[in-house]
């Protein structure tokens, strides 16, 4: 059985797709590609695909992550093609690697967001988050299925930066605005490990209108960067899929050292050391 991860992205209007509907996508678009996927037993047999912390509902992502089990071997450029070209507009698979260590999902310790925050100033989104820094704790409350609970939302957060921009598209390539206009538009980049429970970005927008009294005249846009493991050393977010792809190519040099050594065994005159 090979095992295939795959980065995809939620882009536009599909930010507001949930996790469920994703998935009903994601699996037509196996079908129409003619995928050869692994099953499950039992009575209800569904393919063998494992979803790693999927962005909320509502938010764009840029890095949201899964692996799938096929039957038959497939080169994992051309099968992200296939994927990719099944998939409706937004939805982008951007990179498929060979599974070859295990449990991604455990690597998946933070991630990188970026809040576009039509209406606000630069400088009230500095004053804010500064305020947000310097705080020992920050308390929220998140309505969940067992009621509403309060835990707080600065533990969790290892960096929060300000950036400003006019809301009239690109902000360096990155992302799009969702909203352009004329309007400032502060940006914050927010770094946040993953934790139990889980703190969204849009505990930490409460937890700045709780210390700061900001709160945005508008709906504010949300968009993952990134997730992976959190480098301790340089305080950034790494590359989930890079142990995969190093011992995709570590394994080829392996195996051409093992053949040289072969050849020049049964080259070697008989009797020889």
């Amino acid at each position: 059985m090979q095992r295939i991860r795959l980065r995809y992205t939620k882009r536009g209007r599909l930010r507001f797709t949930s996790h469920r509907d994703f998935q009903r996508a994601f699996e037509r678009a196996l079908r129409r590609a003619e995928v050869p996927m692994a099953y499950s037993a039992g009575f209800t047999p569904h393919p063998k695909v494992s979803y790693a912390n999927a962005a909320p509902t509502g938010t764009g992502s840029e890095a949201e992550y899964l692996e799938i089990a096929l039957t038959e071997q497939r080169d994992p450029d051309k099968l992200r093609e296939l994927i990719d070209a099944s998939l409706p507009a937004d939805l982008d698979v951007i990179e498929a690697v060979e599974a070859r260590t295990p449990h991604l999902a455990e690597r998946l310790t933070a991630s990188v967001w970026e809040l576009r925050m039509p209406g606000v100033t630069a400088a009230d989104a500095e004053r804010a988050a500064t305020a947000f820094r310097a705080a020992d704790a920050v308390e929220v409350q998140r309505r969940t299925k067992s009621g509403m609970r309060t835990f707080d939302a600065r533990a969790a957060v290892v960096d929060l930066t300000v950036r400003d921009t006019a809301a009239t598209g690109s902000d360096g390539g990155n992302t799009v605005a969702d909203r352009p206009g004329d309007q400032p538009c502060a940006i914050l980049r927010l770094v946040v490990r993953h934790v139990t429970p889980a703190v969204r970005p849009d505990d930490v927008l409460s937890g700045i209108r709780a210390v700061a009294d900001l709160a945005p005249p508008v709906p504010v846009a949300v968009t993952r960067l990134a997730q992976g493991p959190f480098d301790e050393e340089t305080g950034t977010v790494t590359d989930p899929l890079a142990p995969d792809r190093e011992a995709v190519t570590a394994a080829p040099a392996e195996g051409q050292g093992a053949a040289g050594l072969a050849a020049a065994a049964a080259a070697a005159p008989e009797g020889s050391a």
